[in-house]
């Protein structure tokens, strides 16, 4: 081989090691973040061992009176409760059965932070959802993000009409069993945050039917828990029987500087929702919502990629399959072992 060849080889090698060697590749480029301290994404079938038992009850609702809310019986809670539900029916208040009614304003024992606004009551409407200044008849559902002028909280607003069947029903805890349930679950699902909750809210949709369509049954809930600065709410889901009608599933806040929609929000005829999860128990879903600020349009508790998403694409990233913010990383590498390849076969014909 000639020579000055030699010369140019040894020095193109050099060149391309040198670029080896400052590409700051490690292992940790080529994975992605942990998401151990966030709630996962992935549907699960099955529930875990640290929530109530997946043995479903029969309440009847012949007692429930027409028109006024009543407390029946100050017994503690019920025995089970199916799927991922919170204790519910033993000295809850039952609403009126009336189509698009509302609970009166129920007072709350102690304020519930909801993204920064502390409040002192909140009404639960018939169609599915839960709002804080007034009643809310609106049986049609809009999509979130909105950009309102309504702080809502909609476990699953749609239209509903309990007055032929199933019950309404809610009951505020500052003691008990079901206070150390909720101090469970949130410290499996927002780990280290030593979260100990002093108040919790249920309100609770059993058996109740979709308008003009008496004899379906719709059971779910929505759990408002407080402790100190901290707040969340946890959206639980039994049956769901199928529907035509719209679904809207989630959150919104005024403009919508917070907000959150379930998957299988309008999706035709979807009823998915008792199967789906973002804390590995089936048909729950947990929120965050203390922030009083927010930089993105999805809840702080928004999970990190996980490892069968792609690589994330940030300010320094010039190669959204490879790169992991550290500079020029996985591209010079593939780049640098791709030129080797290249001047090698050169030199060798």
């Amino acid at each position: 081989m000639d020579k000055e060849l030699v010369t140019m080889r040894n020095q193109i090698m050099l060149f391309v090691l040198f670029l080896l060697m400052t590409s700051k590749v490690t292992t940790a480029d080529f994975v992605t973040t942990s998401t151990t301290d966030v709630p996962s994404t992935t549907p699960v079938t099955t529930s875990t061992t640290d929530v109530p038992s997946t043995t479903p009850v029969t309440t009847s609702t012949t007692d429930v009176p027409s028109t006024t809310p009543v407390t029946t019986s100050t017994t503690d809670v019920p025995s089970t409760t199916p799927g991922p539900l919170y204790p519910f029916g033993a000295g809850d208040t039952v609403s009126s059965r009336s189509d698009d009614g509302s609970s009166p304003p129920i007072i709350l024992e102690q304020p519930f932070v909801y993204f920064g606004k502390p409040y002192q009551q909140i009404y639960v409407n018939h169609n599915g959802h839960l709002t804080f200044n007034e009643a809310f008849a609106s049986y049609k559902p809009y999509r979130f993000p909105a950009f309102s002028s309504r702080d809502l909280i909609a476990p699953f607003w749609t239209d509903l009409d309990n007055r032929w069947n199933g019950t309404i029903s809610y009951q505020q805890y500052s003691s008990g069993s079901v206070l150390q349930q909720a101090t469970q679950d949130i410290n499996q699902y927002f780990p280290n945050l030593g979260f100990s909750v002093n108040w919790v809210f249920v309100a609770t949709w059993d058996k109740v039917a979709y308008y003009n369509n008496f004899g379906t049954e719709i059971t779910f809930q929505v759990v408002l828990i407080a402790g100190g600065q901290s707040s969340f709410i946890l959206m639980n889901y039994g049956e769901i029987a199928p529907t035509t009608q719209d679904i809207q599933a989630g959150y919104d806040t005024v403009n919508s500087i917070h907000y959150f929609s379930i998957p299988g929000s309008f999706e035709s005829n979807d009823t998915t929702f008792s199967n789906t999860s973002n804390v590995n128990v089936a048909g729950r879903w947990a929120f965050q919502t203390n922030a009083t600020t927010s930089t993105t349009d999805v809840p702080s508790t928004t999970p990190a990629p996980t490892s069968d998403e792609p690589f994330p694409v940030d300010d320094f990233c010039i190669d959204s399959i490879f790169c992991k913010g550290q500079g020029l990383t996985g591209s010079v590498y593939m780049l640098s072992t791709f030129s080797i390849l290249v001047f090698l076969t050169i030199l060798n014909n």
